[in-house]
């Protein structure tokens, strides 16, 4: 990077902070990547330096994959600063402007990150602080989720936004889009001529995006309530992923030409209908704290999207998450469509177990499988099903994989907004949600453990969903049965 940054954080002692975000940082100084900067915590706890660098190295210590030195530690720790909120904006100003008078002694202009890891609500309000406090400039700012609630909302939002911030410093953070899988997507889709031929109506039959969670909500009820599933996941990570599923080839792999095909099917997706949703609650819910006894809340959401446009005509697309369900995954699967097996023999098996599947595995080591019919050794024509896959973690490269904030907090360091969400983009999946949000379909009481309401499998007739899955993925070096 040209530039030295001071990254500001705000919610800097909250839990994805302590999570993720120091972790992280720690990471990608360790890795060479912000070398030159300064980190500036901030937020409601009244403590001083020396605690938030103690509260630091718990959390590097408690949630980093990798270990860290003494010595390394000690480098790092003196990165950090902090300033409590309620000192205010002249406070936090004049703590990263000591960071920069530090960094600009190395000769290179320095710039600021400031990271709102802080409740949706609270996030026009650090825009303000930053505005009072004179930081706007040679900034720029990432913002969580969720990015409005409805498409009134979200153009509130994004009006008040541009008001201190140009949309060019306004980085919209969603995970998914930072794992390795998912941008492995545009790599398997256009660099193989493979497959970029038949990614299409002509070969593809339907697409499932499927992330379920095994994890409850205790904590986090109060949020929910004004949230729900579809909100708090579809709109923000789902959709998003579609997008790269979907796409035309963009002219080039940079931040606008990817925006702008992204953009194009978001355009093209039909309103989402309520009798194309599956809402659900999972039994329990209603007995958390802050959660009203009739509460409307989903936890859980399937619902069918249609791109119509000239690639997708005809291809449903199912998307589905939840909370505390059977398994907690994150893939992306791909049914092909089947030949004619007319030629096959009574009892080869063939086609007995579904269609042909590529599928994608989101987690932050990705993993890739592609399932096919194949001969069975032996004689006669009995078929089975075999796949072919692959996994990050078995390349020599694997050591080298950013987790997703990792890789987010970087590309907003360089000003690349490619795995980022637009302002327009957001507001186009809102206008495309009113049929849903205007009207939804009855939440149905699903039971802990399961995998929804059982009003999924019409939803996904006559298709099938592929979690469970009938076949393990393989360990390292090992061999599935």
């Amino acid at each position: 990077m040209e530039n030295a940054h001071v990254i500001v954080l705000f919610g800097a002692t909250g839990d994805l902070s302590r999570r993720k975000l120091l972790p992280g940082l720690l990471h990608l100084w360790q890795a060479g990547l912000i070398d030159d900067s300064r980190i500036v915590g901030t937020s409601l706890e009244d403590i001083d330096t020396e605690e938030f660098v103690s509260i630091a190295r718990q959390s590097c210590v408690e949630f980093k994959k990798r270990g860290v030195s003494e010595e390394e530690w000690q480098q790092f720790s003196s990165l950090l600063s902090y300033v409590p909120q309620s000192a205010g904006p002249p406070a936090l100003a004049e703590a990263v402007r000591v960071a920069e008078t530090d960094l600009a002694r190395g000769g290179r202009p320095v710039d600021f990150l400031h990271y709102l890891s802080v409740p949706p609500k609270a996030a026009l309000d650090v825009v303000r602080q930053l505005d009072e406090a004179g930081l706007v400039k040679q900034s720029r700012i990432i913002m969580e989720k969720p990015f409005g609630t409805d498409l009134e909302t979200a153009r509130r939002l994004n009006e008040r936004l541009h008001q201190v911030f140009d949309e060019s410093q306004i980085f919209r953070i969603d995970h998914f889009l930072g794992k390795e899988a998912a941008q492995n997507i545009l790599a398997f889709r256009f660099a193989n001529g493979l497959f970029e031929p038949i990614w299409n109506r002509n070969f593809i039959d339907h697409v499932q995006i499927d992330v379920p969670e095994t994890l409850g909500l205790e904590g986090r009820s109060r949020f929910y309530e004004g949230t729900g599933a579809y909100r708090d996941m579809v709109v923000t990570h789902l959709m998003q992923v579609l997008a790269f599923m979907a796409m035309e080839p963009p002219t080039s792999l940079a931040p606008d030409p990817i925006g702008e095909e992204k953009l194009k099917v978001f355009r093209s997706m039909r309103p989402i209908e309520p009798h194309n949703v599956v809402r659900g609650q999972y039994a329990g819910y209603r007995d958390h704290e802050e959660v009203a006894d009739d509460s409307d809340t989903e936890t859980f959401v399937a619902l069918k999207v249609e791109i119509d446009n000239w690639r997708w005509a005809g291809v449903p697309f199912y998307l589905r998450t939840g909370k505390k369900l059977a398994e907690g995954a994150r893939i992306i699967s791909i049914a092909f469509k089947e030949p004619p097996l007319s030629m096959f023999p009574r009892g080869s098996n063939a086609g007995t177990q579904g269609p042909d599947h590529l599928t994608f595995d989101l987690a932050d080591q990705s993993r890739m499988s592609l399932s096919f019919y194949g001969k069975r050794p032996g004689p006669g024509m009995k078929l089975e099903k075999l796949s072919m896959q692959f996994a990050t973690h078995e390349t020599s490269s694997s050591l080298a994989v950013l987790e997703a904030y990792e890789r987010l907090i970087h590309d907003a360091l360089r000003g690349d907004h490619t795995l980022f969400t637009t302002a327009d983009g957001i507001e186009t999946l809102w206008e495309k949600s009113i049929p849903l949000l205007m009207s939804p379909p009855p939440v149905r009481t699903y039971p802990v453990g399961s995998w929804g309401p059982n009003a999924i499998h019409q939803l996904v007739a006559p298709h099938a969903w592929r979690l469970p899955f009938e076949r393990s993925w393989r360990e390292h070096n090992t061999y599935a049965e």
